[in-house]
C-alpha cells in the first residue's frame, strides 16, 4: 500500500501549492465555498490550488462496524472536485498509519510531499490523531512549520450549516428538494439496471428499470419521488419508487425502480443515473393491484406536472 508521502508527491505540482483537505463527501455548497476561497487565493499568491480528499472514509478503518452512506462514490467527487476549478485532485489512502500521524506529522508531510504553502480550512476542522489538529493547533504549526492557514467561513442556508450530514439527514427525511439546494445540484444515483420481479410491466402495466445501489451508497426515505433518467446522452422523465413493496411483501429487500414515462426501450444491463427532483408520497400499502394501480397513475400524473410536461404522452 502506498504511503502517505508517495501519494501526495505523484501529484506535486511545479510550483508552490495551496490545499484544501476533507473527504468533501458530496462536494456541497460548503465545500465549494471553501474550494472558491482556495482557487481565489491561489491565484493571488500565485500558487497551484490543489483539493487533497480521502480515497475512503476514515470510518472504514477507525469503524469498520458504522454503515457508511456516501453522498457520491469516488469516481464522482473526483469528477466535482475537478469541475472546481482547482489545479490538481489528490486522492490519499486513509490508513491505520495515517491514523496514527500527529497534525504536526500530517501538515509536514503536506508541506514537504506537495509544496504546501497555504492552507484553507473550515473553521471547525480538526486531523491527525485523535482530532487533536484543531484550527488553533493548526494555525500554530503554520507559524514553525512556515505555511499560512486561512479559517473560511462556515457557509450556510437559511442560517442552517451546509454539512454532508445535513443533507444526509434531509435525504432520510424523503426531502430531495432541500438536499438538492444544499448540493447546488439534483441528489442522483448511479447504477446499472438490473433484473427485478417482473410486476411492474405485466400485472401493473407500469414496466420499471430496476437500479441496482452500492451497499455503500445514500439513498432518499422510502416513497415515489419525480425525477429524470440518465442514459448515454438522453434525459428521460421518471417516476421512482424507493422501497419494500409492500403491497406485494411483508418484508423484503428495498429496490430502486422507476417507471421511464414515454419510453419503450430495454435498459437492462446499462448504466444509468437517477436525478430526485420532488417528493410525491410516501411508500405505502394498498388493498390490492387495482388500488396501486390508481395511485401509480396518479403519481405519474403529479410526476409529469413536475417536470412541466404536457400531461398526454405524445
Amino acid at each position: 500500500m502506498p504511503d502517505l508521502c508517495e501519494e501526495l508527491t505523484a501529484y506535486r505540482p511545479d510550483r508552490p501549492v495551496a490545499v484544501a483537505f476533507g473527504v468533501f463527501d458530496g462536494v456541497h455548497l460548503g465545500h465549494r465555498h471553501v474550494l472558491a476561497t482556495l482557487v481565489r487565493t491561489a491565484e493571488e499568491r500565485r500558487l497551484a490550488p490543489v483539493a487533497v480528499t480521502l480515497a475512503n472514509h476514515p470510518f472504514s478503518v477507525l469503524r469498520p462496524d458504522v454503515q457508511l452512506r456516501m453522498l457520491t462514490s469516488l469516481e464522482e467527487r473526483l469528477g466535482l472536485l475537478t469541475d472546481s476549478g482547482v489545479a490538481a485532485v489528490v486522492p490519499v489512502t486513509f490508513t491505520k498509519e495515517v491514523s496514527l500521524l500527529s497534525p504536526r506529522e500530517f501538515m509536514t508531510a503536506l508541506r514537504d510531499c506537495l509544496g504546501m504553502a497555504y492552507f484553507a480550512a473550515g473553521p471547525d476542522v480538526t486531523l491527525g490523531h485523535n482530532r487533536e489538529g484543531t484550527l488553533p493547533v493548526l494555525e500554530a504549526l503554520g507559524d514553525e512549520l512556515g505555511y499560512t492557514i486561512e479559517s473560511v467561513e462556515q457557509f450556510t442556508l437559511d442560517g442552517d450549516s451546509v454539512r454532508s450530514t445535513a443533507v444526509r439527514q434531509a435525504l432520510d427525511a424523503g426531502d430531495v428538494a432541500l438536499a438538492a439546494r444544499m448540493l447546488g445540484r439534483p441528489f442522483a444515483l448511479d447504477g446499472p439496471v438490473v433484473e427485478g420481479e417482473h410486476r411492474g410491466g405485466g400485472l401493473l402495466g407500469y414496466p420499471t428499470a430496476n437500479v441496482g445501489v452500492g451497499p455503500h451508497q445514500a439513498v432518499p426515505a422510502d416513497g415515489i419521488y419525480a425525477g429524470w433518467l440518465l442514459h448515454g446522452t438522453d434525459r428521460l422523465p421518471a417516476a421512482v419508487s424507493i422501497g419494500h413493496k409492500p403491497t406485494f411483501h411483508e418484508s423484503g429487500p428495498s429496490v430502486v425502480e422507476a417507471f421511464v414515462l414515454d419510453f419503450d426501450g430495454n435498459l437492462y444491463g446499462e448504466q444509468v443515473r437517477l436525478e430526485f427532483i420532488e417528493r410525491l408520497r410516501g411508500q405505502e400499502k394498498f388493498d390490492g393491484a387495482d388500488a396501486l394501480i390508481a395511485a401509480m397513475r396518479d403519481d405519474v400524473a403529479r410526476t409529469r406536472h413536475i417536470l412541466a410536461l404536457p400531461q398526454e404522452a405524445s
